[in-house]
C-alpha cells in the first residue's frame, strides 16, 4: 500500500501524481474502517482528502502554517504528518485528538474547535511572520458553512490591508453540518457555475506571458481591467471587492488542478482566496446520502452505515418531544438554531412547523439577538444551542436579552463533560457565565421528566430562562420525585441530619448513588435536587443550617463562579459557621476522553465523591455518623 510509505511530514512529496490519486482512495478506506470502530467526524474528512494531499505537496511542514477552521476535517492532515498508527486511539482518553493540537504535533499550527476563527488566526500569523522577516506560507482553510459566522468577515476586512502573501482556502461543499442557509450560500452557488471565467483568465495570462518583453506588461494591463470583466461574468464579486484576489472555483478532488492553483496563490502579493469545490462524505455512499448523520458519528456498521448501538432516549430526544408538543399547543412558540437543527433535536419541530423554525447558520451572536427581536415582536423564542457554542454569544445574552428582561428560553444542550471532542466542546462554564447575568433564571433537570417540566415552566415566564442538560442518555431514575416546578425552589429528595448533599442537574444521579452508599453505613444524609442555580433557594439554605454541620455541593461545571461558590458566598454573607465543601470541575481545560474516564480523573464520579464525602464527614464530625 502506498499509505504505508507515509511515515513522517513531507513524505507525500516523494510520490508521483498517479500514486497520490491511489493514496487518496487508500486514505478514504482507512478512515472509513478506522472510524467505524472509534467514531469521529467522517463526512467532513472524506471530503478534503485530495485538498489535503495537494496542500501537503505544495507546502513544507512544519515550516509552513496550515490552519483548519473548526478542525474536524484534519484527519488526513494527521495521517500525512505521521500519525496514522495512532488512529485506534482517536478521541479516547490520552489518545489522538479529533482536532488539531499544537501539543500533539509541530505541524498543527493552531488549536481549533469552534467555527469561523481560521482567517483571524492566520492573519495574526502572517503579521508575525512579516514583522520577524520570515518567508513561510500561511494557509487558512475555511468551510462555506463557517462563512455564515461574522468573525470571518471581520478578518477578511482586516486582511485587505495586507501587501504580503496570505492564502485563504474556501472549502465549499454546500454544507456546514446540514445544508447551508442564507445569502452567502446563494452567492457561492452562483460562483460554482463560473469556472469558465477562471479557465479563460488563466489561459489568457499564460499565453501573454510567453510573449517576449511585452508579455508581463500586457498581463498587468489585463489585471487592471479584471474587475470590469469579472463583474460581467461573475455576479457580486464580493471577495474581490473586499480586497482579496479570487481564484477558482477549482475541482477539490483533482490533485493536479489543486496543486497548480495553490502554487499560483503563493505568488500573489496580498490576501488571496482559493475557492475549492468538494463533496462532503465522498467515497462512502451512506455518508454522501446522509452527511449530517456522519458529521460526528459514533461507531457504525460499514456495510449499512447504521450505528452499532442505539441506547436509551437522550435529553435531546426529550427536548425534541417537548418542542413538538409546544408546536401544537403554543402558537407563539418559535425555535432558533445556529446550524444545528438535527443535533439540538429541532428537526421534528421544523418538519411540522417550518415557518416557526429559524436556522440562522453558524452565527450564535446573531441567533441570540434575533431571538430578542422575536420576543419584542410578541413571540416566545426557544434558542437551542450547545453550551460550548453559546459561550460565543455572552454579550448578546447579557445586553440584548437580559438587560431588556425578554422572555427567551435557552435550551443549553451538551452541558458539562461531553467526552471525545475535548477541550473546545466541554460545556463546563455555562452555570458561571449565565448566573452572573441580571434577570436570568438558570435551571438544570435531574432526569428526563424534570426536563419536560422545566421547559413547560420556562415557556410561561416573563423573562429569560436557561435550562442546561447533558449529552447522552437521559436519567430515568427518581421517577417518583416530581414536585411541581416553582420559581427558585429546590426539591428535597431525602431528609436527614448532619450532612447535606446539594446537587445540580446531572450530578443529582451521582449524589443519589452516594447517598445510598452512606445509608448502608448508617449515615443519614439529606439529599437535595437544587433545580435552580439562579435564583438560589436561600430559604432552604437557611433551614439546612439548623440541623446540618456540613454542606456539600455537586455540579458538573467549573468551580469558579459556579453553583458551589454562590452557596458559599450566601453562607458567608449570613456569617454562618457551617462547614462547606464543593465538588466541581477544577480551573483547567479538560482533554478528550470518555465521559466516565474524565469524571474519574476530575474526581466527580460516584466512587471519588463517596470517598471525598466520607473524608469530610470524618473531618467535621466526631465519628462520621448521625444520630
Amino acid at each position: 500500500m502506498i499509505l504505508e510509505q507515509i511515515k513522517k511530514p513531507n513524505d507525500v512529496k516523494k510520490l508521483t501524481l498517479s500514486e497520490c490519486v491511489t493514496l487518496a482512495e487508500e486514505i478514504r478506506q482507512f478512515l472509513i474502517q478506522s472510524l467505524s470502530e472509534t467514531g469521529g467526524h467522517l463526512a467532513s474528512n472524506l471530503g478534503v482528502v485530495e485538498l489535503t494531499i495537494a496542500l501537503h505537496r505544495v507546502l513544507e511542514f512544519p515550516q509552513d502554517k496550515l490552519i483548519w477552521d473548526v478542525g474536524h476535517q484534519a484527519y488526513t492532515h494527521k495521517i500525512l504528518t505521521g500519525r496514522k498508527d495512532l488512529f485506534p486511539t482517536l478521541r479516547k482518553t490520552d489518545g489522538l485528538s479529533g482536532f488539531p493540537k499544537r501539543k500533539e504535533s509541530p505541524c498543527d499550527a493552531f488549536d481549533t474547535g469552534h467555527s469561523s476563527t481560521s482567517i483571524s488566526a492566520g492573519l495574526g500569523m502572517v503579521r508575525a511572520r512579516d514583522l520577524k522577516g520570515e518567508s513561510h506560507t500561511v494557509v487558512s482553510v475555511i468551510g462555506d458553512g463557517a462563512l455564515t459566522g461574522g468573525m470571518a468577515y471581520e478578518a477578511m476586512n482586516n486582511a485587505a490591508e495586507l501587501h504580503k502573501n496570505f492564502i485563504i482556502v474556501l472549502n465549499d461543499n454546500e454544507m456546514s453540518i446540514t445544508k447551508n442557509v442564507g445569502g452567502m450560500s446563494s452567492y457561492l452557488g452562483n460562483l460554482r457555475t463560473a469556472s469558465p471565467y477562471t479557465e479563460l483568465k488563466v489561459g489568457i495570462s499564460q499565453a501573454l506571458k510567453k510573449i517576449p518583453k511585452v508579455g508581463d506588461g500586457m498581463v498587468d494591463a489585463l489585471h487592471k481591467t479584471k474587475s470590469s470583466i469579472k463583474q460581467f461574468v461573475i455576479p457580486g464579486m464580493l471577495f474581490e471587492h473586499m480586497g482579496l484576489t479570487y481564484l477558482g472555483p477549482v475541482d477539490g478532488h483533482n490533485i493536479e488542478q489543486l496543486m497548480k492553483i495553490m502554487k499560483d496563490a503563493q505568488r500573489v502579493q496580498g490576501p488571496v482566496l482559493v475557492h475549492v469545490l468538494t463533496q462532503k462524505g465522498r467515497g462512502y455512499a451512506p455518508a454522501m446520502r446522509h452527511p449530517a448523520r456522519f458529521h460526528g458519528a459514533g461507531p457504525f456498521e460499514i456495510e449499512t452505515g447504521l450505528p452499532k448501538s442505539t441506547g436509551k432516549a437522550t435529553y435531546t430526544d426529550i427536548f425534541s418531544t417537548v418542542m413538538r408538543k409546544f408546536g401544537d399547543r403554543e402558537p407563539d412558540v418559535v425555535a432558533v438554531s445556529a446550524a444545528m437543527v438535527p443535533g439540538t433535536g429541532l428537526k421534528r419541530f421544523g418538519n411540522m412547523f417550518p415557518d416557526r423554525l429559524f436556522d440562522v447558520g453558524i452565527a450564535e451572536e446573531h441567533a441570540v439577538t434575533f431571538a430578542a427581536g422575536l420576543a419584542v415582536g410578541g413571540l416566545r423564542p426557544v434558542v437551542a444551542i450547545y453550551s460550548t457554542f453559546l459561550q460565543r454569544a455572552v454579550d448578546q445574552i447579557l445586553h440584548d436579552v437580559c438587560m431588556q428582561n425578554l422572555p427567551v428560553v435557552f435550551a443549553v444542550d451538551r452541558a458539562g463533560l461531553v467526552g471525545s471532542d475535548g477541550e473546545t466542546h466541554h460545556g463546563c462554564f455555562d452555570l458561571s457565565y449565565l448566573s452572573m447575568m441580571p434577570n436570568m433564571t438558570v435551571m438544570a433537570p435531574k432526569n428526563k421528566w424534570e426536563l419536560s417540566d422545566m421547559m413547560k415552566f420556562a415557556i410561561r415566564q416573563s423573562g429569560p430562562v436557561a435550562i442546561r442538560y447533558p449529552r447522552g442518555e437521559a436519567y430515568d431514575g427518581l421517577e417518583n420525585h416530581r414536585d411541581p416546578v416553582v420559581m427558585g425552589k429546590a426539591e428535597v429528595l431525602e431528609k436527614g441530619k448532619g450532612v447535606a448533599l446539594l446537587a445540580v442537574g446531572s450530578m443529582v444521579k451521582t449524589a443519589e448513588q452516594v447517598w445510598l452508599r452512606l445509608q448502608k453505613e448508617g449515615i443519614c444524609a439529606t439529599l437535595v435536587n437544587m433545580r435552580f442555580v439562579k435564583p438560589l433557594d436561600t430559604g432552604l439554605l437557611d433551614e439546612l443550617r439548623k440541623e446540618h454541620d456540613l454542606i456539600i455541593t455537586l455540579e458538573e461545571n467549573v468551580k469558579s463562579g459556579g453553583f458551589g461558590e454562590q452557596v458559599m458566598e450566601y453562607y458567608t454573607q449570613q456569617q454562618s459557621n457551617i462547614h462547606m465543601q464543593m465538588i466541581a470541575l477544577e480551573d483547567q481545560f479538560i482533554p478528550h476522553g470518555s465521559v466516565s474516564d474524565l469524571m474519574r480523573l476530575q474526581k466527580i464520579d460516584v466512587d471519588s465523591v463517596e470517598c471525598r464525602v466520607k473524608n469530610w464527614i470524618k473531618e467535621y464530625s466526631t465519628d462520621g455518623r448521625q444520630e
